[in-house]
């Protein structure tokens, strides 16, 4: 047995073994070969990762077959690209199952976020792709636009589907208020996309961890579904520093960039617990219910929250333009022989 005190002990152990003993730590990439090494439960994808991925020389085999994939699809050549596109997410998804024990969250098109019965058809498209390849759709969550179709989207998918689904893009209480009504699985707070609207739209260039908007908003969330008992579960996401990790230990999921889990991986200061469940309970949040129009009337009261949903659904789409332009070429090198 050893004598050292629990202190000590915390001391000697990483930030990030520390995190692991209140939080499930998630790695937010494509690049699966990145992952490993830290040992994370599950791990998410966006088409911005996705596309980074597809860029480097170790992953042009999956884009490869996920283009001879498409052109025996036939069709038009815009389906043959959704097709591509399709395959490729998934392509990514299998490679990252095989690295983590849990889930593995695969996006839908952003361009489709006001559109919620073509989110419902490219979700269960997706969880088809998976069926096929033998993963169960329990090993995935589908990530769609926090947009009030994409929630409605999700409560579909979640009801008659049984397709678990993990909204993204969330910056405003009224968004995760609604999620939370929809009993969806889980919510990706954003906490450094947050931070970044607050530098560039106000005179105060930084912040404590615990004073960061991203945090205090994630907390609020956090604090909210733990007092009313929802079992939607919060994954924070977006972070740009470990301060920001760190502040929100305890939550029930983060999701990090590999980079950031490096650096958790070589900080050994004490990271105690500081989002509790059961304090949670004792907060003096009250509960709200929103229908279609007091979630717009109250999402649009929050500018920062209007500003980076918009932000983040046309960044997503660009970079999924930007992958679909790639594939293009490759098909016409394909085509030709080349």
């Amino acid at each position: 047995m050893s004598s050292k005190s629990p202190d000590k002990r915390r001391k000697m152990e990483s930030a990030l073994s520390q995190l692991k003993q209140y939080t499930v730590v998630v790695a937010d990439t494509g690049d699966f070969n990145a992952i490993e090494e830290f040992k994370p439960q599950d791990a998410t994808t966006n088409p911005s990762l996705i596309l980074a991925a597809a860029k480097m020389p170790a992953y042009q085999k999956l884009l490869n077959q996920a283009i001879e994939y498409g052109l025996a699809k036939g069709g038009t050549e815009e389906e043959q690209i959704a097709h591509i596109m399709d395959k490729l997410f998934v392509s990514f998804g299998l490679e990252i199952l095989k690295k983590v024990p849990g889930r593995v969250s695969t996006e839908v098109d952003a361009r489709l976020s006001f559109d919620k019965e073509e989110m419902l058809s490219k979700a269960l498209r997706l969880i088809a792709l998976y069926e096929e390849a033998g993963i169960s759709k329990e090993r995935v969550l589908i990530k769609l636009s926090s947009t009030w179709e994409g929630i409605q989207a999700g409560k579909e998918l979640e009801e008659k589907h049984g397709v678990h689904c993990n909204m993204t893009l969330l910056f405003s209480f009224a968004q995760a208020v609604a999620c939370a009504e929809a009993n969806v699985t889980l919510i990706s707070p954003f906490v450094g996309r947050i931070l970044d609207w607050h530098k560039e739209n106000t005179d105060r260039k930084s912040y404590e961890p615990h004073e960061d908007p991203g945090v205090v908003s994630v907390t609020k969330i956090f604090n909210y579904y733990k007092k009313f008992g929802y079992s939607t579960v919060v994954m924070g996401a977006s972070f740009r520093n470990t301060g920001e990790v760190k502040a929100l230990a305890g939550c029930d999921l983060l999701t990090i960039s590999p980079s950031l889990l490096a650096e958790l991986s070589q900080d050994h200061s004490a990271v105690p617990q500081m989002l509790h469940a059961e304090k949670a309970k004792k907060c003096d949040l009250e509960k709200i219910h929103l229908n279609e129009k007091s979630f717009r009337w109250q999402h649009n009261e929050d500018r920062m929250a209007v500003e980076k949903l918009s932000d983040g659904i046309r960044k997503f789409a660009a970079d999924a333009i930007k992958l679909e332009t790639m594939i293009k070429d490759k098909m016409l090198s394909a085509k030709n022989g080349q």
